[in-house]
C-alpha cells in the first residue's frame, strides 16, 4: 500500500501580500521540508487592473515599478525561508496576467506543480460575489491538486485580526 503515498515534488504558492497568502506560504515551506520538495512562489500582476484603473494607459515606469516592488517583496519573502526555515529550493516569479488563469493553469503546466497551496480568500464577500474569488476558481478547475490552508503551522485555526467565525 505504500506506492500509493502522494508525494509532492513542485509546490506552488501564490501570494499578493494578504496575511492569508502569508499563512499559506508558512505551511507550504513545512509541506516542501518534509517531501524535500522545490517551492515555487508566485506573485501575478492582474493586467486588467492595470488597464482598468488609469483610464486604459499605464506608463512602461510605473508598470517596471510595480513588478520591481513584487520582485522585491518575493525575494525578502525567498531570503527569510532560506535563512531562517533552511529551505533552499525556493524560486521566485513575477508574472502578468489574469491570477485565476496563470494560477489554475498556465503556470502549474509550466513548471509541472503537483500541489497548489494557498489562502482562503482575501476579498470580502461583495467583492467575491462581483469578482469570483480566485481560490475558488483554482480549486475548481486547477490540473492538480489544491490544498487551501486554513490552519497556521500548528494546525490552529486562523483568526484574522477582525474577529469572523
Amino acid at each position: 500500500m505504500n506506492n500509493m503515498v502522494q508525494e509532492y515534488k513542485r509546490i506552488l504558492v501564490p501570494v499578493d501580500g494578504s496575511e492569508e497568502a502569508e499563512l499559506a506560504l508558512n505551511k507550504a515551506v513545512w509541506v516542501a521540508k518534509m517531501n524535500q520538495a522545490r517551492l515555487d512562489i508566485l506573485n501575478v500582476l492582474d493586467t486588467k487592473q492595470f488597464a482598468g484603473s488609469y483610464s486604459g494607459m499605464l506608463s512602461g515606469d510605473a508598470i517596471f515599478q510595480i513588478s520591481e516592488d513584487a520582485q522585491n517583496y518575493l525575494n525578502s519573502l525567498k531570503y527569510d525561508i532560506q535563512t531562517n526555515d533552511g529551505l533552499k529550493d525556493v524560486e521566485i516569479h513575477v508574472r502578468f496576467g489574469n491570477p485565476k488563469n496563470v494560477i489554475a493553469r498556465d503556470f502549474p503546466t509550466e513548471y509541472q506543480t503537483d500541489l497548489i497551496m494557498m489562502g482562503s480568500t482575501g476579498l470580502n464577500a461583495v467583492e467575491r460575489m462581483l469578482m469570483g474569488s480566485v481560490t475558488e476558481y483554482v480549486n475548481r478547475t486547477a490540473i492538480c491538486d489544491v490544498l487551501i490552508v486554513k490552519t497556521d503551522v500548528e494546525n490552529r485555526p486562523y483568526q484574522k485580526a477582525s474577529k469572523k467565525k
